[in-house]
């Protein structure tokens, strides 16, 4: 039996090309113009999958997501967006959106896309029906598979932020508790996305005294301090092109987070003592077990950071669901240079 899918977008031109593509390629298409029509179709009709556009005249998309979940909460909902949008789906995949596509649409990716998505309802409704079925955890490595992903919700929703994150270049911050395995998380973020092929670099900020931590974030001249016999290489330097993972952050001083900011906004940076302007490309995650927005109304971290910072957040597990977590990508790691993601 072809798949059923709603079409819903204020653009006919776009719901037109979109259905005759989908047609084409073994589905069954309906479209609707605005929202509301599109709710209307879809509480009378019955529908496998419905892509909607997430800028609607009457109504966004997060609006129509909600209440087709609301009306069938396993149906599958794929938004449309463009890219400046992006932040905002990736939110409302949060709150049950399948996936995004953006645009220009690429009709390769949205069969691609709506193909994964069928194709992983009907092996969760399979795994359901057969109660003799074990799950991906408790069946052991396959000879492809790199590291395990477990059937708890909170693990499930993890690797999902991880894969629906990791290809895009923003700033994350990683919450939870110590020991939760913020930095195996962020540097599975980092092999995941398209910097994989350049340096991840770690740091801990939470013993550093603010001349140490200028030094080891955008390095020093020889002769800038009592101590610095030789130039050295910032992480920021070494990062360059790939990751810099920052972790415990809120410990890093005012002054250090000022100069900070500006690397950010800049893109350049002056190693400690030097006048030479560095160009720099880094993507940064940064990792604290304090909330960072508590931290910045408290007066203890910049607020004009922290939004720097706060392109995406995920927030960690508690310690029992993540020792499990941690310790199949740490043995990831430790086998292999380079690891495969089996996607949800």
């Amino acid at each position: 039996m072809k798949k059923r899918v709603l079409i819903i977008d204020d653009d006919m031109d776009m719901c037109t090309l979109l259905s005759r593509f989908l047609t084409r390629n073994g589905y069954e298409t309906d479209v609707a113009y605005s929202g509301q029509k599109g709710l209307a179709k879809f509480e009378e009709e019955n529908f496998d999958a419905v892509l909607c556009d997430f800028r609607l005249g009457n109504m966004d998309g997060k609006e129509v997501m909600l209440a087709i979940k609301k009306i069938k909460p396993e149906t599958i909902v794929l938004i449309i967006t463009g890219y400046s949008d992006i932040k905002t789906a990736i939110d409302v995949i949060k709150q049950g959106a399948f996936d995004y596509i953006t645009k220009p649409l690429i009709p390769d990716e949205v069969i691609s896309v709506l193909n994964k998505a069928l194709n992983q309802s009907t092996e969760s409704t399979s795994a359901k029906n057969n109660s003799s079925t074990k799950g991906r955890a408790g069946q052991g490595k396959s000879p492809k598979q790199d590291f395990l992903i477990g059937e708890a919700p909170a693990t499930k929703d993890l690797y999902r932020q991880i894969e629906i994150v990791a290809p895009t270049n923003y700033s994350i911050i990683l919450y939870g508790e110590s020991g939760t395995g913020k930095e195996v998380i962020a540097k599975t973020i980092h092999q995941l996305s398209s910097r994989k092929d350049k340096p991840f670099v770690a740091m801990d900020c939470g013993t550093l005294s603010k001349e140490l931590a200028g030094s080891e974030l955008f390095g020093h001249v020889k002769g800038a301090f009592t101590g610095a016999l030789a130039d050295k290489e910032g992480h920021f330097e070494l990062a360059n092109g790939g990751t810099l993972f920052l972790d415990e952050v809120g410990n890093l001083s005012i002054d250090i987070q000022a100069a900070l900011l500006r690397v950010i906004q800049e893109r350049k940076f002056k190693r400690v003592g030097g006048n030479k302007e560095m160009d720099v490309d880094v993507r940064i995650i940064v990792a604290s077990n304090e909330n960072l927005q508590d931290a910045y109304q408290k007066g203890k971290f910049r607020e004009d950071l922290y939004h720097r910072f706060n392109e995406f957040s995920i927030n960690l597990p508690p310690l029992a669901t993540a020792d499990r977590i941690s310790r199949h990508l740490l043995n990831s790691f430790c086998k292999e240079p380079m690891m495969s993601w089996k996607k949800m």
